[in-house]
């Protein structure tokens, strides 16, 4: 049976919808590669299985590639894809439309912080 969609942000949605595939992409799209306990310093709120099944599906899409090194303990990597490069542009509108909304949240007096911007954040790479 043939998918139909009625607009194309469907498509885009059912790839990326969620609460997590945007964080996860964004914290990707920012830093390049990031291993799975930076992911849980990098994303506090979500659960290690919630975690795991959204890179799953990422990696499904095509959009995230996962690099498994033979080492122990073990090490995985993971990255975007050139396919999942292609969502930079949206990636970077979305936290530039929600700065914009957290800042006039706070102008309406609403009790809301941004915790840190992605260029506060810092990863330690270790071989």
């Amino acid at each position: 049976m043939q998918k139909v969609y009625n607009i194309a942000v469907e498509a885009t949605l059912e790839v990326i919808g969620g609460k997590w595939k945007p964080v996860i992409l964004c914290h990707l799209n920012h830093h390049g590669k990031i291993r799975t306990n930076e992911f849980r310093r990098l994303i506090p709120g979500i659960s290690q299985k919630m975690l795991t099944s959204q890179l799953r599906e990422l990696e499904q899409d095509g959009l995230i590639d996962r690099k498994v090194f033979n080492q122990v303990p073990p090490k995985v990597e993971y990255s975007l894809t050139s396919y999942g490069q292609g969502m930079e542009p949206i990636l970077s509108m979305l936290c530039s439309w929600g700065e914009k909304h957290i800042e006039l949240l706070q102008d309406k007096g609403e009790a809301v912080l941004l915790r840190k911007n992605d260029e506060d954040i810092s990863i330690q790479h270790t071989s």
